[in-house]
């Protein structure tokens, strides 16, 4: 496939008020964002309005006196997707479910359920779940979080039992022949006989396939266990990286992996997490993020950033006004993943302590996306021709004018280049992203 002719794909990340820590604080915020469906359907409908593939919906499963404000009163995205696929038509909508806390046989049936209801437009975000609260495992009658490489085991076994699962019945096994009585064809049904490390599952399944096949499978391991564990199954794949270089590295690198795992490299997609703050001028984009920055509490600052780095940084006397460099942040030998992946970011840029908070939270806004739309627009098409991405994550520090800033001022852009859709050209999730539908493995056997 030529650069030419790839098309970008864009994903919208939908939570409560915005990615920012502080975006609640805004006059605009709409204060129970989070826990209002009406909010929600407006969002994904917004989205659909500017032709995304994806609202994308994540999840926890614990939280502590530290999280996200957006994550404290939120709904289960399960639920929450069964809901949407009543208010939108055409938009992929993704839930992440994770493997560590669920049989397969319930993932199996509550996620293909939803793509029936939504006519084939579901995917399922896989993950693990990191312990980020500290007492995930607590409030599932265990002591201690599953080890790193044991839940990657387990989930390994759990996606091959969730499609062994959605492959019970062939696509024609149901019949309803109402003249002979035969309601459905016994020889396509297919029990899956399971026996495993972790799960022992006879099926069959009470559901069948979907319109565009089963859902799809988007996953974002960072860790060198979890790109093993994607390049073998997803089919959407979300980072983040802040640099340009990096993200190619990576994309470069886990492209490889899909290869080696014998898969077609063009039928997995790459999306890079952005954040844009779009202005109408330079100044503008710079002053809704400063606005945004200044919106964190210095005590509520410091205070997480102490408990974070608890034990290799003393925080007494510092301010989130000072900078990373001068807390020795940029040079920090700290073996805790979230902040090795920020690292690189926090020694090129060295950003204020606020800014740092921004970035352990998910909510910080590199330079090259805080600006006009044409400038965020130019830095999408450099790094999708730059083959850095396949697409985007737009995940907007403020919600709902971030996404509709975005739809109504950068999408035009993209499309008046060629680099964007101008309108849906099917209806399920696998058809916008150019995905085929799977094949079913007993139909494809004869067994």
């Amino acid at each position: 496939m030529s650069i030419d002719s790839r098309q970008m794909k864009l994903s919208a990340y939908l939570v409560g008020t915005g990615m920012h820590v502080a975006s609640w604080r805004l006059p605009q915020a709409h204060a129970a964002a989070s826990i209002d469906i009406d909010y929600y359907k407006q969002l994904a409908r917004t989205a659909e309005r500017g032709k995304f593939d994806i609202a994308f919906l994540a999840d926890s499963l614990a939280i502590n006196e530290f999280s996200h404000p957006n994550i404290l009163n939120r709904y289960e995205p399960i639920t929450l997707i069964a809901a949407l696929a009543g208010a939108t038509e055409r938009i992929g909508i993704v839930a992440t479910a994770s493997t560590s806390y669920i049989e397969p046989f319930n993932m199996a049936r509550l996620l293909m359920s939803v793509d029936h209801i939504s006519k084939g437009r579901v995917g399922w975000n896989i993950v693990t779940t990191r312990d980020l609260s500290g007492n995930t495992a607590r409030n599932f009658g265990a002591e201690e979080h599953l080890e790193h490489g044991y839940r990657y085991r387990r989930a390994n076994e759990f996606v091959e039992v969730v499609l062994g699962l959605w492959d019970s019945w062939e696509d024609d096994a149901f019949v309803r022949d109402k003249e002979s009585g035969v309601f459905f064809d016994r020889g396509k049904l297919h029990r899956l006989h399971h026996q495993g490390e972790f799960f022992s599952v006879e099926g069959p399944l009470n559901i069948a396939r979907s319109p565009q096949g089963r859902p799809v499978l988007v996953q974002a391991g960072v860790s060198e266990s979890g790109q093993d564990f994607s390049s073998k199954v997803g089919e959407v794949i979300f980072s983040i990286k802040y640099d340009f270089e990096e993200a190619k590295a990576f994309y470069d690198s886990y492209k490889v992996k899909v290869a080696a795992a014998g898969r077609n490299p063009e039928q997995v997609h790459v999306l890079q997490g952005i954040m844009p703050i779009i202005g109408s001028t330079e100044q503008e984009a710079r002053d809704k993020r400063n606005r945004l920055e200044a919106l964190i509490p210095e005590e509520t600052g410091v205070e997480f950033l102490s408990d974070y780095f608890r034990g290799y940084v003393d925080f007494a006397g510092v301010t989130l006004d000072d900078r990373a460099r001068d807390a020795g942040l940029d040079r920090l030998e700290m073996p805790k993943t979230d902040y090795l992946k920020h690292r690189p970011v926090i020694a090129r840029e060295n950003p204020t302590l606020r800014e740092v908070y921004s970035l352990l939270t998910g909510s910080f806004s590199g330079d090259d996306l805080v600006g006009t739309p044409e400038r965020i627009a130019d830095t999408l098409e450099r790094w999708f021709k730059g083959r850095a991405a396949d697409g985007f994550m737009l995940m907007a520090p403020s919600l709902p004018d971030g996404l509709e800033d975005f739809v109504d001022r950068v999408v035009p852009i993209l499309q008046q280049r060629g680099l964007f859709r101008t309108d849906y050209e099917g209806s399920t999730l696998r058809e916008h992203l150019g995905l085929p539908v799977p094949a079913n493995r007993y139909a494809r056997t004869g067994q």
